[in-house]
């Protein structure tokens, strides 16, 4: 499973578009309708002169629509918590008869929700973008039709049910789970031939395509929906299936895949509670390509800004593996060393918490590997001026485990934690350890001069206790209170 989902990454665009395609970490902003009406309307039916594979589990109209087999008609989930979208596509509809249907204006209120699945049921119809002059009408109208299920699903202020989160995914999957047009990058290319340099495939359909994406985002995005019950839909298939879509050499699906996917993974928290359940499931010893999946996808994930997000369930996982090979604590936590934030206080101490956790897994032989760099960093976070960074650092010594483990090596620790400070603040240091010697003296002169001045009362004491006379002791206690009064340990910073 991990070996798929790796082999799902995006691949390297070409130069021309690398640098608008790694702009924005989560894709683009949401845009209106009006926005893609005015994108698409010079585009509306335009085409790249190529075709596109519409893929074979669907029969193509000689007119050149895509009408789904009578046979794959939707059937009821009868119970089922999985989804039924791998089995299904969208309804027969005869193209002859590709009628607009009322506008939502048009319509009472209590007729919207039956107009909108009819809406959705209409655009499950896929037509051929190869020739530009076929279906002309048809296609206009159902551009048109999913600018209004844009805007209406924006308007909905009532939880989508079940039956409404099945159409809208069955038409998302009709339109967009599609077979892609092969690239010369899948083939062996003379060595004179410069990939980087290939002008990357404009989708035909982006007219269509777009706005079904922007139909998915703003669902995903949703107050509306019901991340539970959603969740028998956007499942661990359908997300598969977007992740294949990375493939395609169309910027502008990869931008709009990765901010459905970010979407994804801060609604549903999908992918990372399902990799938590492989990774425990996983035999041991560990494969290679697991352990680079640890270290090239899990690891990198915490340096988002928006780790908090999804920082329990990536915790998870990363324990997970840990636990199952205790050697990779080593890699683990110079992970997060190389990720540790450097201004954002509280994501820090959210670091030292997971730290924390992954100590707790920590044998020997690999603390005494990362404990250099490791306690270099809690050194930081011991002066950090923000008080919870410092607290949570002093924490790590109520960890029975992890005092243990610094017991066993608290000589190199100890100079290291000093050389910290002094690499720190020298001046300061300096003076600190001047302070510290001179009240070390004061105080041992204090407690020699208490213990001559008790070892003179009992003298005095013994030589007369023969005689049974009385002992005058007031001149010793006033010492002894003096001395007492005077101890540095008590002035320390007067």
């Amino acid at each position: 499973m991990i070996k798929n989902i790796l082999g799902k990454l995006p691949r390297k665009p070409s130069s021309k578009s690398s640098h608008n395609d790694t702009n924005n970490d989560s894709g683009f902003s949401t845009v209106n309708s009006s926005n893609l009406n005015a994108n698409n309307s010079s585009k509306g039916t335009s085409g790249s002169g190529k075709s596109s594979n519409l893929g074979s589990s669907a029969a193509r109209a000689s007119n050149g629509t895509h009408v789904p087999n009578s046979s794959s008609m939707i059937k009821s989930n009868q119970g089922k918590k999985s989804s039924p979208l791998a089995a299904q596509v969208g309804p027969v509809v005869n193209p002859a008869t590709y009628e607009a249907l009322p506008k939502f204006r048009d319509v009472p209120s209590s007729e919207k929700h039956n107009l909108f699945v009819k809406k959705m049921k209409m655009c499950c119809v896929v037509f051929d973008f190869s020739d530009p002059s076929k279906n002309f009408k048809e296609k206009d109208i159902k551009r048109q039709t999913l600018l209004e299920l844009v805007d209406y699903i924006s308007s909905i202020n009532s939880k989508f049910n079940e039956l409404t989160m099945q159409e809208i995914t069955l038409t998302v999957s009709t339109n967009l789970f599609r077979t892609l047009p092969s690239s010369n990058r899948d083939h062996k290319l003379p060595d004179m031939y410069d990939v980087e340099e290939e002008e990357p495939t404009m989708e035909p359909s982006w007219s269509h395509l777009q706005i079904v994406y922007e139909f998915l985002h703003r669902f995903v995005a949703s107050s509306e929906v019901d991340a539970k019950l959603a969740k028998r839909y956007i499942d661990h298939s359908f997300v598969l299936r977007l992740l294949d879509l990375f493939d395609s050499e169309d910027q502008r699906e990869r931008e709009y895949l990765k901010t459905i996917l970010h979407r994804i993974y801060g609604k549903f928290y999908e992918l990372l509670e399902i990799l938590g359940s492989i990774v425990n499931g996983f035999a041991l010893p560990l494969k290679e390509e697991h352990k680079l999946f640890l270290v090239h996808a899990l690891i990198p994930l915490h340096k988002p800004k928006c780790v908090a997000m999804y920082q329990q369930q990536l915790s998870y996982c990363i324990n997970q593996f840990v636990e199952k090979d205790f050697k990779l604590s080593d890699t683990v936590i110079r992970g997060l060393l190389k990720y540790w934030p450097v201004t954002n206080s509280s994501k820090e101490v959210m670091f030292l918490g997971e730290l924390e956790e992954v100590l707790e897994a920590t044998q020997a032989a690999e603390f005494q590997r990362c404990m250099v760099p490791l306690f270099r960093q809690i050194g930081r976070c011991l002066n950090s001026s923000h008080f919870q960074v410092a607290e949570r650092a002093l924490f790590l010594w109520n960890n029975d485990h992890i005092r243990n483990l610094i017991t066993q090596n608290h000589n190199s620790l100890t100079l290291n934690v000093k050389k910290i400070f002094s690499d720190a603040d020298q001046a300061l240091f300096e003076e600190c350890l001047v302070r510290f010697q001179e009240d070390e003296i004061k105080e041992k002169e204090a407690q020699e001069k208490r213990e001559s001045t008790w070892k003179h009362l009992e003298d005095v004491a013994a030589s007369k206790a023969a005689s049974n006379e009385a002992v005058l002791v007031s001149k010793f206690v006033s010492s002894i209170a003096i001395a007492t009064r005077t101890n540095p340990r008590t002035t320390v910073g007067s």
